[in-house]
């Protein structure tokens, strides 16, 4: 394609020219399909292979390429969140520092060049331990890693460069650069970058070979806040609940809190049972998963041309060749006293070499291949009940079914002496009911205080490209020896850095507000999800998908402070002894701070009840106008008719001023039988629609 012809002469006529100088008499066959005219020249025709390469090289033809399908571009998450390259941006982005504890993270990436970043912010004082060739810049500002008991493993990196990925990972998602025709092996091909380009990046590399551990957590903690970071963003946790005075995290998040820094944390990946959620503080946010638009499906064609769509994410061509297939259950490794019982699911040293090498293996189960990969298959196909809303990676090409499908790819496999099959390098879809909150994302209630309703929000965390580290396979299985600077991964590990993005871009426009009114603009401008497709509701999504453009100027916000969380501590039954191990100050609990959960300024509102008894309780919050110095807000209610009645007294609040504060009771009456309740209250000046989820619950278990 080139400029616009000049003159007069007509596009159409010049494309039918060519096509007949080009190809002769025959051209009459070649139908100009569409022409553009515009602003530019060019046209669709249909070519052969040969013809394409003639016209190719043919004076005046700028390029010839085919009319390939396309899906929608860039890592796609910060797009499907409403939050474009262009968004509105201030020069203060690049004084806001984001802490990461992770992994780690690979230096030497393109998500983390400085070009065009000055010097660091001048209340940075980190520092960027050197060590194996390890370097920081004007976008790594400060690097440490963190190991208690001085004990590594073989495969550590003894510097804060990341070996696993997951640290890099996470970081380019918050603060990545801009990286043009960023992909994996093709998939997901586009612009890769982070929330907030131009904030400092400061690595707190917590997490070895062996995992992550309380000490460390703390330490990084300790330094995070005296290093001057603005936010922290935390993508680890543990895999049951803690007490908080037995919590690193939330013990390090109310120091951090206490400092004026946010931590967002990862809810976690045990959904999707009700109470697994791990990460709860509520002096800390906390991230569901939550996918986009964007899916990745792998086809497999059997011997009988008969072709179903799986699920994986798979980078592998087999260039359409046939290969047999074989059921695990057919090639038990009988020499290690292995059968039918196990090899069916591929289960580690199951599988028998001989019988498998060069064929394609079904088992009964998604595992991570790596058995199948040992025994020298060509590829697997794996059947189960596991869900099929997020992809994996495979060291082999793989594809994963329901057992609607796999049952059939079985049935298939006995139905003849010589089964084939072939898998196909995953393609590209388009998920219509995005956003909704993936399987794997750990749910509420808060297992701790139920009345405290966690998640906080929801963010993309489903197959999300972001930076890899070079030295880290593509699946976590050993012998996979691709290693790519870009990779597709799923958890709240993904999702947790889009939030600490979208809270150092509102700390970028009001560097004055605290960590709860951070907090409170990104939870109240939510975009509300639906508990038609996450019954579980709030306990999937807490105040819905985040919305960083909107929450820039939420109108209304529920503040807090130091001695409001003391407060609520108290109020549930903490002593002064336990209360300083997080203080570390002489507070005391007394009845000047014997607060209720009821109390505690929170944007949200849910409650816990008996299943028979009767519903009465009264939340009182207050709110601070930063919005119109005049403004007037009315409430609205939605909830569910026949269930419960809620009024909030008054309903009608005038500001005369800025950060004028107003306070309102919410009240809860009446009775149900309905396990959960969901509604909401939304203040309305309207300019700004302030939005609060409301959960009433009846059991924990029931949910």
């Amino acid at each position: 394609m080139g400029h616009r012809p000049k003159g007069g002469s007509s596009t159409s006529s010049h494309h039918s020219s060519l096509l007949q100088d080009v190809f002769g008499s025959g051209f009459v066959n070649k139908s100009v399909l569409c022409s553009y005219k515009r602003s530019f020249d060019g046209f669709v025709v249909e070519l052969t292979e040969e013809e394409a390469r003639k016209m190719a090289g043919t004076r005046g033809v700028v390029s010839v390429f085919p009319n390939e399908k396309r899906q929608l571009h860039t890592t796609r998450s910060w797009d499907f969140m409403g939050f474009s390259e262009q968004v509105q941006r201030t020069s203060s982005e690049s004084d806001v520092i984001i802490g990461v504890l992770d992994t780690g993270i690979w230096p030497e990436s393109d998500s983390f060049n400085d070009k065009g970043l000055g010097p660091p912010p001048r209340k940075w004082e980190g520092i960027c331990q050197t060590q194996n060739n390890f370097t920081c810049n004007n976008k790594i500002i400060g690097a440490k890693y963190y190991r208690s008991d001085g004990l590594f493993g073989s495969e550590d990196i003894i510097s804060p460069r990341d070996s696993e990925g997951h640290g890099t990972h996470t970081a380019s998602i918050a603060a990545g650069r801009l990286v043009n025709r960023a992909n994996l092996f093709g998939l997901g091909s586009g612009t890769a970058r982070g929330g907030v380009p131009s904030a400092r990046i400061a690595v707190y590399k917590i997490c070895w070979s062996d995992g992550c551990y309380d000490a460390d957590i703390l330490a990084a903690f300790d330094d995070a806040i005296a290093d001057g970071v603005d936010i922290i963003s935390l993508s680890v946790g543990f895999r049951i609940a803690r007490d908080y005075f037995n919590d690193s995290i939330a013990i390090g998040a109310f120091h951090a809190m206490s400092h004026g820094v946010l931590t967002v944390t990862s809810a976690g990946n045990e959904g999707p049972n009700p109470a697994t959620i791990t990460n709860f503080s509520p002096w800390s946010l906390s991230v569901a998963a939550s996918t986009i638009d964007r899916k990745f499906f792998t086809k497999v064609m059997l011997g009988n041309n008969v072709i179903y769509e799986g699920v994986s994410i798979n980078t592998f061509d087999l260039k359409n060749e046939m290969y047999p297939i074989i059921h695990g259950g057919n090639a038990p490794n009988t020499a290690a006293n292995f059968t039918w019982a196990s090899s069916r699911f591929c289960l580690r040293n199951s599988l028998d070499s001989n019988l498998v090498k060069g064929k394609i293996v079904l088992c009964d189960a998604r595992v991570n291949g790596s058995e199948p990969f040992r025994a020298g298959a060509v590829g697997a196909v794996m059947q189960d009940l596991a869900p099929t809303d997020y992809a994996l990676s495979f060291p082999l090409p793989a594809s994963y079914f329901v057992l609607a499908d796999g049952s059939k790819i079985f049935l298939y496999i006995n139905s003849t002496s010589n089964p084939t099959a072939t898998i196909f390098k995953s393609n590209e879809g388009n998920d219509t009911m995005a956003p909704y909150v993936a399987s794997f994302s750990s749910r509420g209630p808060n297992p701790i205080t139920p009345d405290i309703l966690k998640p906080d929000l929801s963010a993309p965390g489903v197959d999300i490209l972001a930076a890899w580290s070079l030295i880290s396979p593509v699946s976590p299985v050993r012998g996979d020896n691709r290693f790519v600077p870009f990779n597709i991964i799923s958890g709240t590990s993904m999702s947790c850095p889009h939030v600490s993005a979208a809270a150092a871009y509102v700390k970028s426009f009001r560097p004055t507000w605290s960590p709860a009114a951070i907090k409170s603009a990104l939870m109240t401008t939510a975009t509300p999800m639906s508990s038609g497709i996450n019954l579980d509701a709030e306990f999937a999504y807490g105040s819905g998908h985040v919305n960083p453009i909107k929450a820039v100027n939420p109108g209304l916000l529920y503040d807090a402070e130091e001695i409001d969380y003391i407060k609520f501590l108290c109020g549930q039954g903490y002593g002064t002894r336990f209360l300083q191990l997080v203080t570390r100050d002489d507070t005391t609990c007394s009845e000047a701070t014997n607060g209720t959960v009821w109390d505690l300024n929170y944007p949200s509102f849910a409650l816990f009840t008996s299943a028979s008894g009767n519903v009465s309780r009264v939340f009182n919050r207050t709110v601070t106008n930063v919005g119109s110095p005049t403004s007037v807000y009315r409430a609205n209610v939605t909830v569910p008719a026949g269930t419960l009645k809620i009024r909030v007294n008054p309903s009608v609040l005038s500001f005369t001023s800025f950060e004028q504060k107003l306070s309102f009771a919410l009240t809860i009456e009446g009775t149900t039988d309905k396990s959960i309740v969901s509604a909401s209250l939304v203040w309305d000046d309207g300019v700004h629609k302030v939005r609060s989820p409301i959960i009433v619950f009846v059991s924990i278990s029931q949910i």
